[in-house]
């Protein structure tokens, strides 16, 4: 506990000082019987213009409050009717939130043959079609829709993307409100957002907060990332909601926090979710484009060793054997600075704009080689995204084995290696046991073993075997991108 000590009275020589210092700075004073009539008026309106000066700063500051309070109103009236409660009957075990994730919370317990859980999602058809969250609707049995009108809908699951984690319901209605997808490559930190949803099971719930960044990825939760960060307060239940700008245009989908009340959430930006829209109203299905390659930033030092200058870009270090990169003439070492005319600031940019392009579409690439601008067009390809190697490995050529360390491993398909540009063996984690070595380590359902101490995994207990002195290390491969991983065993 902090003292402050009273401020104690001057002394008599303090005092004579001050007094003489009054009679020299305001040598007109006297003591006089008019001059104390007209003191206590002038001391009035002295006390007055004071309170006036002080209230006009203090006016306008309420007024600018309120002004932004009724902006906080009138896009929240703008963008409520939009917004539903999604409510669901999953089959038993269906996963809980793991990590960031806030899916559906389970009642009953996992002894339960259903489970219910609710999450929120914005309508952006008319005719009924609702932009959600995959993993609120994952294993969904039975829907049911909570308009704002009050009305109750049953609504079916029209596709999913569970890359980027959304799905799109649909329920039989017609000329419902529908909310305006923004522009979030446009989105500023800074920006105020309001985050709508049903937290809690509290239907149309507005909370506020600022943008405080965009374009996180390397979050390891989706296969494809590009989020909206947001100190708007999200809890489980607004997953599957609009964060929304003071235009009320839906810059993103609430997605996960980052623990709980520390002001970290995120949201799919809604770049991503026009792309999911799109694709999954034309065809049934999301397939987002590939072209075999790994790329990673440039830091100054390695522009320096590059002789690149201040160049900017992605730095391709890794391109898939057969892979359309391959095919269309991309080399390691190249750095690309723009991609159908629009400049690449890093690896993530170019990666966000090669994940929204359609399978089949042709891009144009500026290339850095060797000091020299090349112009490389590449024809993209389905992506064979983590989850896509995950329905691989459930159906691999020999049944997962369970192993010391957390992993169960099963081997692939070599036609599906072919897919990654991958010639040798590898194997592919099926599961990760909660609390386990693997599982400390930062592997996943989904990951690739290309490399385990160096070598090429050629049986099923290659970690294990390898694993006797208690270490081993991965090369693992996520989607897109390889790294090493240390599996240190207590």
């Amino acid at each position: 506990m902090t003292y402050h000590p009273r401020q104690a009275p001057p002394g008599r020589r303090q005092l004579l000082a001050t007094l003489v210092s009054l009679a020299a700075v305001t040598p007109t004073i006297a003591p006089s019987i008019a001059a104390a009539q007209t003191a206590p008026a002038l001391a009035t309106q002295a006390t007055v213009s004071a309170a006036s000066s002080t209230d006009r700063p203090v006016e306008a500051s309420v007024q600018a409050a309120s002004e932004l309070g009724r902006a906080f109103s009138d896009v929240a009236a703008r963008a409520l009717p939009s917004v539903v409660s999604v409510h669901v009957e999953s089959e038993a075990e269906m996963p809980e939130a793991m990590g960031f994730f806030f899916g559906p919370g389970a009642e009953g317990g996992r002894a339960a043959p259903m489970v219910r859980g609710s999450g929120s999602g914005v309508i952006v058809r008319d005719d009924g079609v609702i932009l959600t969250n995959y993993h609120v609707v994952e294993r969904a049995r039975r829907l049911n829709v909570h308009l704002r009108d009050g009305r109750v809908l049953r609504g079916r699951v029209l596709g999913v993307d569970r890359a980027t984690d959304l799905a799109l319901v649909k329920v039989d209605a017609r000329s419902l409100p529908v909310a305006r997808l923004g522009d979030s490559d446009r989105a500023r930190p800074g920006e105020w957002v309001l985050a709508i949803g049903a937290p809690l099971g509290l239907e149309s719930t507005v909370t506020h907060g600022i943008l405080s960044a965009t374009g996180r990825t390397h979050l390891g939760i989706n296969d494809v990332e590009d989020y909206l960060q947001t100190d708007a307060s999200i809890n489980p239940g607004n997953s599957g909601g609009p964060l929304v700008n003071l235009r009320g245009e839906v810059l993103g989908i609430n997605t996960m926090i980052a623990g709980r009340n520390t002001g970290i959430g995120f949201a799919v930006s809604s770049r991503i979710a026009q792309f999911v829209v799109d694709q999954v109203l034309r065809t049934g299905r999301v397939s987002r484009g590939w072209i075999g390659v790994g790329v990673q930033d440039i830091s100054p030092t390695l522009a320096e060793s590059l002789r690149i200058g201040d160049t900017r870009g992605a730095l391709v270090n890794t391109i898939g054997r057969g892979a359309p990169a391959d095919r269309a003439g991309l080399r390691v070492g190249d750095v690309v600075t723009s991609i159908d005319r629009s400049p690449v600031a890093d690896g993530d940019g170019l990666i966000r704009v090669i994940t929204c392009k359609a399978p089949g579409e042709r891009i144009a690439l500026s290339v850095l080689r060797a000091g020299q601008t090349v112009q490389v067009t590449v024809t993209t390809a389905s992506r064979p995204g983590a989850n896509e190697v995950a329905d691989a490995i459930a159906t691999s050529v020999a049944p997962p084995r369970r192993q010391g360390h957390g992993l169960r491993l099963a081997a692939i398909d070599p036609r599906w290696l072919q897919r990654l540009g991958i010639t040798e063996p590898a194997l592919g984690v099926a599961a990760v046991d909660p609390g386990s070595a693997a599982d400390d380590a930062g592997l996943r359902r989904g990951d690739l073993l290309l490399r385990v101490d160096g070598a090429a995994p050629m049986s099923l207990t290659a970690v294990d075997d390898a694993a006797r002195d208690r270490r081993v290390t991965l090369l693992v491969r996520r989607g897109d991108e390889q790294r090493f991983v240390p599996l240190v065993l207590d």
